[in-house]
């Protein structure tokens, strides 16, 4: 591997070690001078969390609130960047448009259509949807709310281990002002992120946000010389607020994204020996080699793109005892991730997977607030719409088919190569190496869902409050497949000819031999090439919460819940007529959430329990001769305890600090191969938590310097029998698969007292570690290859601020 280093890169990070070292020592005396400085008070978190505007002590749920300045401390561009500063949160955000959430320690494992997240993400409450729509770029985020456990009353459907809650700006009408954030940092990074509002009357006003992210990708391909891992993208967004009268607001938005950058890099992590000889399928994986010690060589079109666009059109209007909320929102991307699997630039050991996704939604929702002495309620209807298509696709090389057929002991020394050179003895000119080989697998998704819910908060007494909530919600699919015919238009040309004079019946090999699949091959898929298939089916779900909080004095809530999550029964795509019911969890929850404010301080800690009923994964089966993706179902449980703390020590100096630890276990799973795992962790890491500490100079007419470092560690996966096996989990070699992670970042700036302008370095990953992300499985068993997918290693910059 060959990161690239520059000049603008080493001096960046020198100047910024210099500035943490600086920092150090004044945030060593503040904290012992603490009780002789003035202090401030912690500031007071609002959220929206039970769908109704309420401070942080008050929600007896667990949550973190990740702050608009945590985003700007971390430099953070999409959600990809604060799950580590979040315990228990995990988002794969190396591919944006096929990312993947886990939340204590529950995941959906399948990319297809048919099958929905376990994390429900929101933006400005609106469902984001599924695949490639979900992880979209960060512009004008207020903050984001992290409801931990499931929130199926509240948010609905796919929250069954959580929801995300993204919160925008809106059009503020007190006035015009502006902002430019310009950063460059290594490997030519340039971000720039511009904001206008404009007021147009005491009612209404505009806001204008931009994103442009371009980077030429932190390593080089060791042949060519051509950048990987790049980044190029840009967003845009346009709202505008209004009042009619007093007591009616609308704000409608647009969202814009175009993404088009290389896919993923790749690299090899097996041995390869010089030809004649092939590696040994299957690879070995005790011979796996370090992937940070592995020069990058590609020989794939790597693409990655998305154009999204979205409106939402919210609408509040106060009937004097009570208010409603209708929302409105309208979905629309198409996305295509086509990345390597093999890790070479050799032609006969070729292989990369494809998908292409088209996606339409319609969400609208009809939301009831109203509050008495002793009751505050929320009551509503919402609809959803999806129509989504899929394209799964395996793309090869007839050379590296040919590897496939001698490897499986079908053609000893290849089929197209052999069959080229005994032709061409002939003087008949054909090329049947080189050519390109695609199989696809297609879905279409048509997603209707219904759903009313209501939720009461019922004030017993001035300390004791009782919630009981309750959603109804139906979910009707219709859902295909269509395993296409192997397709090789410019192989099939030649091979007509070599038949069409005879060659092939003189040479005793039937046409029909020559043509073969080497992906999606389990039986149904096989039995039905070329055939269109459908089904339908319905699925209905109640989902209730019952909480207790009882408040020992204004600044001690202790609470209990009783909540059920579920994710929406559906089809799984690579498998025909595969389908599964609805997978529930119950989580029971207690905890207490304390301020102490003469301390300057708050904390928050509340342990867990879990049941996941019918969680449904598909797995790639590497112990056939050739790989088959396969169905399992399992029933998972654990025990948890979250904690987090904020103490502002004085004026200056803050920290904050959150911890979880994860107890998660299958209650029941036999897996496809008969491998019983009952009792055997589900991988998820027991120990995640996260530290962060602040300070502020203030320098009067000169402006305020703030210092800031944020660290976090994410404990190794726990292996089971299935997750070694799969390539998910363990050691391999020299390379391995979810180990313990460690993140630091760290920023310095400088912002001028009129707010007008400022300056900072940051640094991420200052560690400079770099972990698997994943590995590329598919041409285990049968090319002898794997290719290794690796996180970021370390980066940093300068940013310029402009506010006017």
């Amino acid at each position: 591997m060959s990161p690239r280093k520059s000049r603008l890169a080493v001096g960046l990070g020198r100047a910024l070690f210099g500035c943490i070292a600086v920092a150090a020592s004044p945030l060593a005396f503040a904290q012992a001078a603490s009780t002789t400085t003035d202090a401030t008070q912690l500031d007071t978190i609002t959220v929206t969390a039970q769908s109704r505007e309420q401070e942080l002590l008050d929600v007896p749920i667990a949550l973190q609130v990740v702050t608009e300045q945590l985003i700007d401390d971390v430099a953070a561009e999409d959600l990809g960047d604060i799950d580590s500063f979040v315990p228990g949160l995990r988002v794969n955000s190396l591919q944006p448009t096929q990312p993947s959430f886990q939340l204590r320690g529950i995941e959906t494992d399948d990319f297809g259509i048919g099958t929905d997240p376990a994390v429900g993400v929101y933006v400005d409450g609106v469902y984001a949807g599924r695949g490639g729509g979900v992880l979209l770029p960060f512009t004008d985020v207020q903050r984001i709310e992290v409801l931990k456990g499931p929130q199926g009353t509240l948010f609905g459907r796919n929250t069954a281990a959580g929801a995300i809650s993204i919160i925008t700006h809106r059009p503020d009408t007190d006035g015009n002002h502006a902002r430019g954030k310009l950063r460059l940092g290594n490997d030519n990074k340039t971000y720039f992120e511009g904001m206008a509002n404009i007021a147009v009357s005491d009612t209404s006003a505009f806001r204008f946000n931009g994103i442009f992210n371009h980077s030429d990708g932190w390593v080089r391909d060791a042949v060519t010389g051509e950048d990987l891992a790049p980044e190029d993208n840009w967003a845009t967004r346009a709202a505008f607020q209004t009042r009619f009268g007093d007591n009616t607001r609308a704000w409608i938005s647009w969202d814009h994204e175009s993404l088009d950058q290389r896919g993923q890099a790749t690299t090899g992590v097996v041995p390869i020996p010089a030809l004649p000889a092939l590696p040994t399928a299957p690879a070995d994986p005790d011979s796996f080699l370090d992937p940070e010690r592995q020069p990058y060589a590609t020989d794939a079109p790597d693409a990655e793109t998305r154009t999204f666009d979205g409106v939402t059109l919210i609408v509040d209007h106060n009937f004097g005892g009570f208010s409603m909320t209708s929302t409105s929102a309208w979905h629309d991307y198409d996305s295509l991730n086509r990345v390597e699997e093999d890790g070479t630039n050799l032609s006969y050991l070729y292989v990369d997977s494809t998908n292409t996704e088209s996606n339409t939604n319609f969400y609208q929702e009809f939301k009831f607030n109203g509050s008495t002495d002793r009751i505050d309620w929320v009551a509503g209807l919402s609809y959803f719409q999806e129509d989504a298509d899929q394209t799964s696709e395996v793309n090869a090389l007839t050379d590296s088919v040919d590897t496939i057929a001698n490897n499986l002991g079908l053609a000893p020394g290849g089929l197209y190569g052999p069959l080229t050179q005994a032709a061409n003895a002939f003087g008949i000119p054909v090329d049947l190496t080189g050519l390109p080989w695609n199989e696809k697998f297609v879905n279409s998704l048509d997603t209707k869902a219904y759903a009313a819910f209501g939720d009461v908060i019922w004030h017993v007494n001035d300390k004791t409050n009782v919630t009981v909530g309750l959603r109804y919600t139906r979910d009707e699919k219709d859902f295909t497949w269509f395993n296409d015919l192997r397709s090789a238009p410019e192989l099939d040309a030649q091979l007509a000819l070599l038949d069409r004079i005879g060659f092939l019946d003189a040479a005793g090999i039937p046409l029909e031999m020559l043509v073969f699949d080497i992906a999606f091959i389990d039986p149904p898929a096989l039995a039905n090439k070329g055939v269109l298939n459908r089904a339908k089916k319905s699925w209905d779900d109640w989902s209730p919460r019952f909480v207790v909080d009882y408040h020992f004095n204004d600044n001690l809530m202790g609470f209990a819940s009783l909540a059920k999550g579920y994710k929406a029964g559906g089809f799984n795509a690579l498998q025909i007529g595969s389908e599964f019911e609805n997978e529930d969890v119950w989580n029971f929850e207690t905890g207490i959430k304390h301020a102490l404010p003469d301390y300057r301080l708050a904390y928050n800690v509340s342990a867990f329990y879990y049941v996941y009923d019918n969680r449904q994964a598909v797995t790639l089966d590497m112990t056939t001769d050739i790989p088959r993706f396969l169905v399992n179902t399992s029933d998972q449980e654990a025990y948890g305890v979250d904690f987090d703390l904020r103490w502002q020590a004085t004026d200056g100096l803050g920290f904050d600090f959150n911890a979880e630890y994860l107890d998660s276990t299958f209650k029941t799973y036999v897996n496809p191969q008969g491998l019983d795992l009952g009792g055997q962790p589900t991988g998820a890491p027991e120990w995640s938590f996260a530290a962060g500490a602040n300070y502020v100079w203030r320098l009067a007419d000169a402006g305020d310097v703030r210092a800031s470092a944020r660290y976090s560690y994410v404990g190794k996966c726990r292996t089971n029998d299935e997750s070694v096996s799969v390539l998910g989990c363990g050691r391999f070699g020299q390379a391995e698969a979810g180990e313990a992670q460690e993140l630091l970042d760290a920023r310095i700036g400088w912002t001028s007292a009129s707010g007008h302008w400022g300056v900072a370095v940051y640094g991420n990953n200052l560690l400079d570690n770099q972990y698997v992300n994943s590995f590329g499985t598919y041409g285990m068993t049968v090319l002898g290859t794997v290719g290794a997918r690796m996180t970021q290693p370390r980066t940093y910059g300068v940013e310029l601020t402009a506010n006017f």
